[in-house]
């Protein structure tokens, strides 16, 4: 009997072992799966309690077993070693192949457009052999953005394959490079599995849906789709019953599954996390560096991003002036006040620098592309409308709608891109004013821009602020006479858009550190004006367009007058074809008047361009000045 409460004890002498090894003497190294080739006997013995096999630790121990000869192990010498019964040495076998299961096995291989062939572990295959997975084949990556770019019909699907796919490359590029990190394939792994899984929250339109629906639908609620994220991948794992298959690969529950969701959303209890020195539970410290890879809160330099960079670029249209695969070849660990980070070389700054420029323009091109934005809007106004007329099943044969499906995982699972069509093609006379919404965006009778400004000084904006904004200009009749044209506020739309480089006004450059080439172990920062002086001064802007829903042209055209008036009287920046649109009244504000706006350098020359009416039409003369 008390051969038998062994066990037991020396589980629990492990598990204070693995959580502070500085409890025992004897051990002070913490195990790692990967590293069970240069295991001792005491390390082998550590492995055997931990997979409740520590009573026969005095076998190992006589054999001097060692990690080198454990895959060579078969049933016959467990048998000599004095492990008589057939169940006990399969039990030892079993667990004794964890140790190289983790590394593979038979890998299946995807032919990518981007990374040409991707090669991913089996349990990354039965993730996504999961209809959790599979339902990220019908949303689309840009959303609303593929009505404009017919090229980008790319889904969420394909991107996490990506995203996975990258995030063990990166960490086994940072384990080859520096064993002294002591990265596990339990932790690569743990890595791919959260790249793979970090997009499964995603709503039908992928960003419209968790900024522009569910803010709208749900005003008393916040919520992320990373949220989601977490939520979905918990249900992955229990309806498929994947922890069992989890263990067979050598992940260890629930501490692997806490580090895979902390990947994805960060600290899974934030407030129980405030004032800790290290607030994550799945990894410790000396592993900081691995809650880079997938979502990088630090200085948003990851993997996510290098897959939407190069997949979006290619299915757009647009160049793509970074490439990730030079990342890889100069990314080392380095510790930056007691933490360890991910850094890279100096002299590639400057390509980092290209790496957030081309966010930028992304951004500009095509995420934030005018049409695109009022196609999500007139969307977003569809879905509203048949919110509550739409039901979903979810768990227990509750009904849900498009906004409380987020409630339950198994009706969200069942919402994708879908529900576009549904509504389409609907006939219910309660979805008639949503259909008809959507039957405008297919037949391209859309709201049309009539200006874009910026204010000076960026402008807290609430959906208070922007429903008085669309009075204002509604109610505003230009200095240059009355309209004869009725608006309302509800014609008019206002969108507030943020262009950033992923940190708000903050430079995200100022968060990443360097190593030289003479010096691998320091790390440093490189301020912006070490770099170049053609970088940027601001690294945020906040543009504010406004839409017409009527679109024949008299309406139109009364529009952008009173809509230059406002940004007149809102004292906001004359938009760019003011000059065209109401000729009339951009001379009467004086700030306004000097198109160059200082930019004239000394000696240089400069353009002015004067408004005139010849034979009826706008005419513009150009006069060069010294």
């Amino acid at each position: 009997m008390d051969n038998r409460k062994r066990p037991f004890e020396a589980v629990s002498t492990f598990n204070d072992t693995y959580k502070t090894p500085e409890k025992r003497g004897s051990v002070v190294r913490r195990l790692q799966d990967s590293d069970y080739m240069q295991w001792g006997v005491e390390e082998t013995c550590q492995y055997l309690r931990r997979e409740d096999l520590g009573e026969w630790e005095d076998k190992f121990r006589e054999q001097k077993i060692r990690g080198v000869t454990l895959q060579y192990l078969k049933d016959a010498d467990l048998e000599k070693m004095g492990i008589e019964c057939l169940g006990d040495r399969l039990h030892i076998l079993h667990s004794l192949g964890k140790l190289w299961q983790i590394e593979g096995g038979l890998n299946k291989v995807f032919n990518d457009p981007i990374h040409g062939h991707v090669e991913l572990h089996p349990l990354l295959i039965k993730i996504m052999d999961t209809p959790q997975f599979q339902r990220l084949r019908n949303l689309k990556q840009l959303g609303g953005t593929y009505f404009v770019f017919p090229g980008a019909s790319h889904n969420r699907f394909e991107h996490s394959i990506g995203v996975g796919y990258l995030a063990g490359r990166l960490a086994q590029a940072l384990q080859t490079r520096q064993p002294e990190l002591n990265i596990s394939c339990r932790d690569i792994l743990c890595v791919q599995i959260a790249g793979l899984c970090h997009d499964l929250g995603h709503g039908p339109f992928s960003h419209m849906f968790d900024g522009q629906f569910i803010p709208k639908a749900r005003p008393g609620i916040t919520w992320k789709h990373e949220t989601a994220s977490l939520a979905m991948f918990d249900y992955l794992v229990n309806d498929n019953k994947l922890k069992s298959v989890m263990k067979q690969h050598g992940l260890v529950l629930p501490e692997d599954l806490d580090f895979i969701k902390e990947q994805i959303a960060g600290p899974l209890d934030a407030n129980a996390a405030k004032g800790k020195k290290w607030q994550y539970k799945g990894r410790p410290k000396d592993k900081s560096f691995l809650y880079e890879i997938v979502a990088n809160k630090r200085n948003g330099i990851d993997v996510d991003k290098w897959d939407y960079f190069a997949r979006d670029c290619h299915h757009l249209g647009i160049q793509n002036n970074f490439d990730y695969r030079r990342f890889l070849k100069f990314a080392r660990v380095c510790e930056v006040d007691g933490q360890k980070h991910i850094c890279t070389r100096d002299k590639e700054v400057g390509n980092l620098y290209d790496m957030f420029h081309t966010r930028n323009c992304l951004h500009r091109r095509a995420y934030q592309h005018k049409v695109s934005n009022i196609i999500e809007t007139m969307i977003t106004e569809a879905f509203l409308k048949a919110d509550k007329h739409i039901q979903i099943e979810g768990s227990g044969g509750k009904k849900f709608t498009l906004s409380t499906a987020i409630d339950d995982m198994e009706a969200y699972t069942k919402l994708t891109d879908g529900v576009f069509e549904q509504i389409l093609n609907s006939s219910s006379e309660e979805l008639a004013e949503a259909r008809q919404i959507l039957r405008n965006i297919v037949c391209r009778r859309l709201y049309k821009c009539v200006g874009q400004t910026q204010a000076e000084e960026p402008i807290s904006v609430t959906q208070e602020m922007i429903l008085s904004w669309e009075a204002n200009l509604a109610e505003t009749v230009p200095l240059s006479g009355a309209q004869d044209v009725s608006l309302k506020p509800e014609d008019f739309v206002v969108s507030v858009i943020y262009m950033d480089y992923g940190m708000k006004e903050k430079n995200p450059i100022n968060n990443v550190r360097f190593y030289c080439k003479d010096n691998l172990t320091t790390a440093i920062k490189i301020c912006k004006n070490q770099v170049s002086k053609l970088l940027p001064e601001q690294f945020a802007e906040q543009l504010i367009r406004v839409y017409c829903k009527k679109t024949d042209p008299k309406s139109l055209e009364a529009a952008k007058k009173r809509f230059v008036q406002w940004c007149m009287n809102m004292n906001f920046s004359k938009p760019q074809d003011g000059d065209i649109i109401a000729p009339e009244l951009t001379p009467l504000k004086a700030s306004w008047s000097d198109n160059n706006e200082g930019e004239d350098g000394e000696g240089g020359s400069s353009t002015h361009v004067n408004y005139a009416h010849v034979n009826g039409e706008k005419k513009a003369r150009t006069q060069l000045f010294k």
